[in-house]
C-alpha cells in the first residue's frame, strides 16, 4: 500500500495535531499519529483520550488501510525536508518507507486498530460561529482560568449559549473575565465547561480564520468542525460557580485612564513590590492617581503619579500587580474604566474603546488587604 503527499502540506497539518499529544502517555499507542488512507485522502488523527483531533490531506493512494506512526520521529524527519512530494510505502514487515528526492527512510508502525476510537456525540445541540470570533473569545478569557486540581470546574472556560447571545467566563477566584457577544446567538440555551488544552489548540488554529466553526455539544463532549478538521473533547464535569453574584452592581468610584501608561506604571512599580504578595497600592484623589509599592524586607519602594479622570470619594485600594497587568495586557483599548466601591470589594475593569459592535468585556479583580 502506498501514497504520495506534499511534504510541506503534511508537516503543516502534523504540527497542528502534534499539540494534542502528551509528552508522557500512559498508553504507548497515543505517541502515534493514526493514518487512515483512502483513494484520494489521508485522514490523520491524534489523541490523548480526553481530546481527539483529526484532519484530512489530499493524497494519491493505490489502496486503503490504516497504520499508526510515531509522531515525534515523523515530525522531526519532515521538518528537515524542503517542499517536495514524498512517497510513503507501507510494507508487510511492520515498517513504513518514506522516499524523498535525496533518500529513503524506514520507520516502524503499529497496528491502527489499537488506536482509540473517537467519540460519537449522541443527540448534540449545535451552534455556528466564525473562527476568529471564537479565537478572540478564548484568548480574552483563558488567561483568567485557574490551575487548581481540587477545583476542576475553575480550570476551564464556561461557555453559556442562549438565544440572546454567547457568554464566555473564566475565573480562578482572584480574577474573573466575562466576554459576551450579542451579535451571534444559539438556537437554544446551553452551558458547558471546556478544558484548557483543546481551547489553546483552537485559539492557535483559528486566530485569523473567518471560516465557520460548527460547535456541537451534549452533556459530556463537545465537537468543533472547521475546514478539513474535527476536534472532539471531553467536557469538565461539575457546576460552574454563580459568577454573576460576585460582580458588584453599585460602583460609585470611577477611574478613567489611558491603558498603556497605566500598564507601564503598574509593571514598573511592581518590580519594587513584595515578591510574595505582588501588592501595589492605588490612591485616588481629584485628578491624580498615585501608584506605589513597597518591599519592607529589602527596603525597596516605588511611587508614581498619573493624570487621570476620577469621580468619587478619595480612596486607597490594593491589588495584586500580576493580575492587574495580565488584565490590562489582554485589553486592546486605548482608554479603560476602573470602577470600585470599597477597598475590600472587587474592582471592575472595562474597555472604553477598541471594542467591536456586539462585543462586551467585563474584568473583575479582587483587592488585597493593605497593611497601613
Amino acid at each position: 500500500m502506498k501514497f504520495i503527499v506534499s511534504s510541506a502540506q503534511l508537516l503543516k497539518q502534523l504540527q497542528i495535531l502534534g499539540g494534542v499529544i502528551n509528552n508522557n502517555n500512559t498508553l504507548p499507542i497515543l505517541d502515534n499519529f493514526l493514518f487512515e488512507i483512502s483513494a484520494k485522502s489521508l485522514k490523520i488523527s491524534a489523541s490523548d483520550l480526553e481530546t481527539t483531533m483529526s484532519t484530512t490531506v489530499d493524497v494519491e493512494a493505490d489502496e486503503s488501510g490504516m497504520v499508526a506512526v510515531n509522531a515525534r520521529l515523523l515530525l522531526d524527519t519532515l521538518k528537515t525536508f524542503p517542499e517536495q512530494p514524498l512517497t510513503f510505502v507501507v510494507e508487510d514487515n511492520h515498517t513504513i518507507e518514506i522516499s524523498s528526492d535525496s533518500g529513503k527512510y524506514a520507520l516502524a508502525y503499529a497496528d491502527g486498530e489499537e488506536f482509540p476510537k473517537s467519540v460519537e456525540l449522541e443527540a448534540p445541540s449545535s451552534t455556528n460561529l466564525k473562527g476568529d470570533i471564537l479565537a478572540t473569545a478564548i484568548s480574552k478569557t483563558i488567561f483568567a482560568s485557574g490551575n487548581d486540581d481540587l477545583r476542576p470546574v475553575m480550570s476551564g472556560v464556561f461557555f453559556q449559549f442562549s438565544t440572546e447571545g454567547l457568554t464566555f467566563v473564566a475565573t480562578d477566584a482572584h480574577k474573573l473575565v466575562k466576554y459576551t457577544r450579542t451579535d451571534v446567538s444559539a438556537n437554544e440555551s446551553a452551558e458547558f465547561i471546556m478544558p484548557k488544552k483543546p481551547l489553546t489548540l483552537l485559539k492557535n488554529i483559528l486566530s485569523d480564520k473567518e471560516e465557520e466553526v460548527k460547535i456541537e455539544y451534549n452533556e459530556s463532549n463537545a465537537k468543533f468542525t472547521f475546514g478539513n478538521s474535527v476536534l472532539i473533547c471531553r467536557l469538565i464535569d461539575g457546576k460552574y460557580p454563580n459568577y454573576e453574584a460576585v460582580i458588584p452592581k453599585e460602583n460609585p468610584n470611577k477611574l478613567t485612564l489611558e491603558r498603556s501608561s497605566f500598564l507601564n506604571s503598574v509593571r514598573r512599580v511592581s518590580i519594587f513590590s513584595s515578591k510574595t504578595t505582588h501588592q501595589i497600592r492605588l490612591k485616588m484623589a481629584g485628578t491624580e492617581l498615585n501608584i506605589s509599592a513597597e518591599d519592607i524586607d529589602f527596603s525597596n519602594k516605588a511611587d508614581e503619579r498619573l493624570q487621570c479622570s476620577y469621580e468619587g470619594d478619595d480612596m486607597q485600594i490594593g491589588f495584586n500587580s500580576k493580575f492587574l497587568s495580565e488584565m490590562l495586557n489582554n485589553l486592546s483599548a486605548n482608554e479603560i474604566l476602573l470602577e470600585m466601591s470599597l477597598p475590600n470589594r472587587a474592582g471592575i475593569l472595562t474597555p472604553i474603546d477598541g471594542v467591536e459592535e456586539g462585543e462586551h468585556i467585563t474584568m473583575l479583580v479582587m483587592p488585597v488587604m493593605l497593611n497601613n
